[in-house]
């Protein structure tokens, strides 16, 4: 190295730059693996410390421990020869003109409230979608604030897939799929005074990363399904990495349209408040329509309780929910023998239960014209000792037979295939989603297969009893098996 000179220990590349220059308030760097996002988080605060010494504070979080030691070994590389000390016992970098940057690690949501108390200046998310909510991240977000007249900023970095990929979707790659948009965002305050925040999408390519060739991507060829290439190497977030199903696809939408009137009809529900509710309705096709085929689930119409942010709830009452049912469905033959409802809602520690109000709600409307009424769904989520799984009849149905699927959503149902797709694996239980995801809507897509089992044709089938069943109920072993020709002869009496 020439006299003089100091030794180079990182060079960012053009688009860890791009990132670390930007002065905008809120940003996210994401998209393909291999983009050099950690590098980019540890540089930006390099920076941030040169400029504003003791006045510098930051906190860098991971999801998980394990995670989190991977950052600091990277950080140590970095930090260590420009005199940084770490101290272990605090997670945290001490730098010599004072700055400082402590590392954390947030494995439930609630660990994000002993943060509340402090301030920072700059707060890094990396991995931002395995965060299942935004809940935590806007908590750590609401501690960025100076009293030394420090610019605060918040970044994170990400990839494709993982329980959060959804909200981190619609928060930044939205409003502009291609980034590089400025995005402003106002709020009123307690004054009344409009507060201007921005925010911007930085998309991470694997070739702005020079460092890494060739032998990278063979890897990530050879690592995953085409849907999984596409998500590691462009940082496609209409691809769903790690799809638990990843069989669905635009075979299963149709247009809304008019269905006969004599198809059966029945509703599923899952309850929520402070998490979204949600309601499906349902029809089995006896084949007249079209690329229907007969006995097909077609999801016609749906109620999402949410307040327009994905996994939070609008936190309306039992009896609201009730009579919103109610109200959309006036003037159709719903069955409710048939409709199933979450079976944790008829639980009572005292009092009636939120299935027993929501019925209640239901019953009210139009002068008691109208009841809602559901029984208990099957909640078996996977299959035990020989017996059906509830995620095995949603797969079963979406792969269906001879090409054809054996459920369908109209394309108004926009809940249901925003959420369907984006359901993940369960890393313990691989046989079961991560429930910590947006699942509400699966959930009771999951409840109607199992209201309705479904083998292919060549497997005998028992299908339960949908008339004369008590409400809360579920068939017990000795009620005869109708057929799906004795289903519409119930119908057409005005029964299911």
């Amino acid at each position: 190295m020439p006299d003089g000179s100091r030794p180079i220990i990182w060079k960012a590349t053009p688009a860890q730059a791009a990132f670390i220059s930007c002065p905008i308030f809120e940003i996210f760097f994401g998209g393909a693996r291999g983009g050099g996002k950690t590098d980019a988080a540890l540089g930006d605060f390099v920076v941030h410390a040169d400029e504003y010494g003791q006045h510098a504070i930051g906190l860098m979080v991971r999801r998980t421990r394990t995670e989190l030691v991977e950052t600091i070994e990277r950080s140590k590389q970095l930090y260590i020869p420009l005199g940084a000390v770490y101290h272990t016992q605090e997670s945290m970098w001490r730098f010599p003109n004072g700055a400082r940057l402590r590392f954390a690690y947030l494995e439930r949501d609630s660990d994000a409230d002993a943060y509340q108390g402090h301030s920072y200046t700059r707060v890094y998310v990396e991995e931002i979608g395995n965060f299942p909510s935004a809940v935590p991240i806007l908590k750590l977000m609401a501690t960025l604030r100076s009293g030394s007249g420090v610019p605060c900023g918040f970044r994170a970095t990400g990839n494709p897939g993982g329980p959060g990929h959804q909200w981190v979707k619609a928060r930044y790659i939205d409003p502009a799929p291609l980034g590089w948009k400025r995005i402003t965002f106002t709020f009123t305050g307690k004054d009344g005074k409009e507060i201007a925040r921005d925010r911007v999408y930085i998309p991470s390519r694997l070739e702005d990363n020079p460092f890494l060739g060739a032998e990278y991507e063979a890897n990530l060829h050879l690592s995953g399904n085409e849907q999984l290439v596409r998500a590691w190497l462009d940082g496609d977030w209409n691809v769903i990495a790690g799809a638990f199903f990843p069989e669905f696809g635009p075979q299963h939408i149709v247009p809304a349209m008019a269905l006969p009137d004599m198809w059966p009809r029945f509703r599923s529900g899952d309850w929520g408040s402070a998490r979204p509710f949600s309601i499906g309705w349902w029809a089995l096709s006896d084949g007249s329509v079209p690329n229907l085929p007969r006995g097909a689930l077609v999801r016609y119409r749906e109620w999402y309780g949410w307040n327009g942010t994905p996994n939070e709830g609008a936190k309306l009452t039992a009896q609201e929910v009730g009579s919103g049912i109610a109200a959309r469905e006036a003037g159709e033959n719903v069955s409710n023998g048939a409709s199933v409802l979450d079976p944790a809602a008829f639980s009572s520690d005292g009092g009636p239960s939120i299935a027993e109000r929501i019925m209640d709600g239901g019953g009210k409307t139009g002068a008691g014209v109208h009841r809602v009424d559901f029984r208990r769904a099957d909640n078996k989520r996977i299959s035990q000792k020989g017996a059906m799984g509830g995620w095995d009849q949603v797969r079963a149905r979406l792969k269906g037979e001879d090409g054809r699927p054996m459920i369908y959503f109209f394309d108004t149902c926009v809940h249901a295939i925003r959420t369907l797709p984006a359901l993940q694996h369960d890393e313990l239980r691989p046989e079961d989603v991560d429930s910590e995801g947006e699942d509400h809507a699966p959930d009771e897509i999951r409840y109607a297969c199992m209201s309705r089992p479904y083998l292919p044709k060549n497997m005998p089938a028992k299908d339960p009893v949908f008339s004369g069943i008590p409400i809360g109920t579920s068939p017990g072993p000795n009620v005869k098996m109708p057929t799906m020709n004795d289903l519409w002869k119930d119908n057409e009496r005005g029964g299911f």
